[in-house]
């Protein structure tokens, strides 16, 4: 599951957690070959979760069907358009929240925002908070550039509370660890 060598494997520090919030993440398919991605992680460890993936040749991939009433869908991508994601917006409807997440690079990730036209109407949030990360998995563009993981952590976190976050955030920690331990950095 964790795609890490049998050594540095984290598979043990998967939770098995039942939200009401849904997660899609639609992630591109050069972006599972990578060990460094993240977003399967919070698939296995998300029961209400499903992966979509995008960018397979040949094959398009539509979307609409993930916008249904019985959540209040957002595309989780820190558009110039994109809302915070805070208290305040999750309290401004009672629905629970579905979050379709972009899943690959920037460049990848940003295509899913323009490209699927389903998805127009579909309001765009983001985090606000730096990464004040001493370490990445990847190079960071922006001072709010978080690996998918950390940023799915950081917005459960708003939505269903601290304990989830800190639940996925050790994860994320041990991928990190792990991953940094194979390149020799720790």
């Amino acid at each position: 599951m964790c795609f890490l060598n049998k050594s540095r494997c984290v598979c043990a520090f998967i939770p098995k957690l039942t939200l009401k919030t849904r997660l899609c993440l639609v992630v591109h398919a050069k972006e599972l070959k990578r060990t460094t991605n993240t977003g399967r992680l919070a698939v296995t460890a998300l029961t209400n979760s499903e992966m979509r993936i995008r960018g397979v040749e040949g094959k398009s991939l539509d979307l609409s069907d993930l916008l249904v009433p019985e959540y209040r869908t957002v595309l989780f991508y820190p558009s110039e358009d994109a809302l915070e994601l805070n208290a305040e917006f999750v309290a401004a409807d009672p629905r629970p929240i579905q979050l379709i997440v972009p899943d690959g690079n920037w460049r990848q990730a940003s295509k899913v925002h323009y490209r699927h036209h389903e998805l127009a109407g579909v309001p765009r949030v983001m985090i606000k908070d730096a990464n004040t990360s001493a370490y990445h998995m990847r190079a960071e563009t922006t001072a709010e550039g978080m690996a998918t993981l950390q940023a799915i952590a950081a917005a459960l976190g708003v939505i269903e509370g601290d304990t989830v976050k800190e639940s996925m955030m050790k994860l994320y920690r041990a991928k990190l660890e792990a991953t940094l331990q194979g390149r020799g950095v720790l």
